[in-house]
């Protein structure tokens, strides 16, 4: 990671917290998600929000749950950036 792009990540976001993607089939870190490529955020965006999209995966387990949902909405945020970066351009 670069330090221009380490500086623009919130110091809570640099704490370890990581996703075990299937679809990626690797453990993603928070942070990573800044210097993801599109088709690799869009997976993880497709894959925690099927997981936030099933209640029951709340009661399964809840730690899996919050993570999937900090995964997406960070996900979304990167991806609304990104796009409105490329129309201002």
């Amino acid at each position: 990671m670069t330090q221009h792009l380490k500086r623009e990540i919130p110091q809570q976001e640099l704490r370890e917290k990581w996703f075990k993607s299937h679809l990626l089939d690797r453990e993603v870190e928070l942070g990573e998600l800044y210097d993801m490529p599109e088709e690799e955020l869009d997976l993880i965006m497709a894959e925690t929000a099927e997981i936030r999209s099933d209640s029951s995966n709340r009661e399964r387990n809840l730690g899996k749950f919050c993570t999937a949902g900090y995964f997406l909405e960070l996900s979304r945020i990167i991806d609304k950036r990104r796009l409105d970066s490329t129309n201002k351009l």
